[in-house]
């Protein structure tokens, strides 16, 4: 019976390598993917400096803050999504500022100087960064609020259904990438990603077993537009993530699970959104929770719903109900 076991064991190991070499990173060829135009129009140079704040394992996240400190208004903490940082959502947080502490991290593996791009130290260590985050930041009896887009929404979801979700009042997100298999996710997200499958269904296998040796290895690209690349803060651009980082940068394989966890929240999302089907949001989501607002929003794409006035409007209606 042994040796039947270590002969699957064996076997299985030998499978999962063979996928994982089998599937590497690779030139990616230009494609339409999304639409930049409004993100490279935005006036950089007035982006505030970040600011480090300390995690639990002592390294520092570089966050951007904006509105006063106190604890007579809410606190909300903005997660951008994939391949950028916090200046994504720089003109979202001033609209904000406001009305709230508006706290913007570049989030471990992002920003302008991580210590390994793309990378992080295990699975779930972003939701651990942002309970220290808030931990740090807030006030006693402030209320606490997360908004994420893109894949910092899927982050928001899986935070929401994680060991930390006691934490938030109130969730936003803005056209959330929910999981690679649901029905709101298009196929390579609309050209924007390259996924390395047979790469990851190997190192999934190797995780069954409490195997996490190569979690380091890349498996998905994202198609950053040369102009992108050329431009002033190319470099700050993250172009592939490891197996790790994805892995916590989306909920959990039972999504629906950590759907059902979000408090009370609202889905903003453009008609046009190249990445996501916006019309499967509410009937899927509806099946696991009664506690959101879903608002399309006529003509917008997936990067421009984060500067969309009809967003900053229902945010800042979610903030005065706190």
């Amino acid at each position: 019976m042994l040796s039947y076991v270590l002969t699957s064991f064996v076997i299985t190991g030998c499978i999962a390598l063979g996928l994982i070499a089998s599937d590497r990173p690779k030139p990616l060829e230009p494609t339409q993917g999304l639409d930049f135009t409004t993100a490279m129009g935005q006036d950089l140079s007035q982006v505030i400096d970040t600011t480090p704040v300390l995690m639990r394992d002592g390294s520092e996240m570089a966050v951007r803050l904006y509105g006063a400190a106190g604890a007579d208004q809410p606190l909300i903490v903005l997660v951008h999504g994939s391949g950028w940082h916090g200046m994504q959502i720089d003109g979202l947080a001033r609209g904000l500022a406001d009305h709230a502490r508006v706290l913007v991290p570049d989030l471990r593996g992002h920003g302008a100087n991580p210590e390994r791009r793309g990378d992080v130290d295990y699975i779930g260590q972003m939701e651990d960064d942002l309970a220290d985050l808030i931990t740090v930041q807030a006030q006693p009896t402030q209320k606490i609020a997360m908004l994420g887009h893109s894949s910092g929404g899927g982050l928001v979801v899986r935070f929401a259904g994680g060991e930390h979700g006691g934490m938030l009042d109130r969730a936003v997100l803005l056209a959330p990438f929910l999981k690679y298999n649901a029905p709101t996710t298009r196929q390579d997200a609309g050209g924007w990603a390259h996924t390395m499958v047979r790469r990851i269904i190997g190192l999934s296998m190797l995780n069954t077993f409490k195997i996490t040796t190569l979690n380091h290895l890349p498996i998905i690209q994202f198609n950053m537009p040369q102009a992108v690349l050329d431009g002033a803060y190319g470099h700050t651009a993250t172009t592939q993530y490891s197996y790790r980082l994805n892995a916590g940068f989306a909920p959990r394989g039972d999504y629906m699970t950590d759907i059902a966890a979000l408090p009370k929240f609202s889905l903003i999302v453009g008609t046009k959104d190249e990445a996501f089907f916006a019309h499967e949001y509410e009937p899927l989501m509806r099946q696991a929770t009664g506690k959101g607002r879903y608002l399309l929003v006529e003509g917008e794409g997936h990067l421009p719903i984060v500067d969309a006035p009809e967003t900053l409007a229902a945010i800042k209606e979610d903030l005065s109900g706190l």
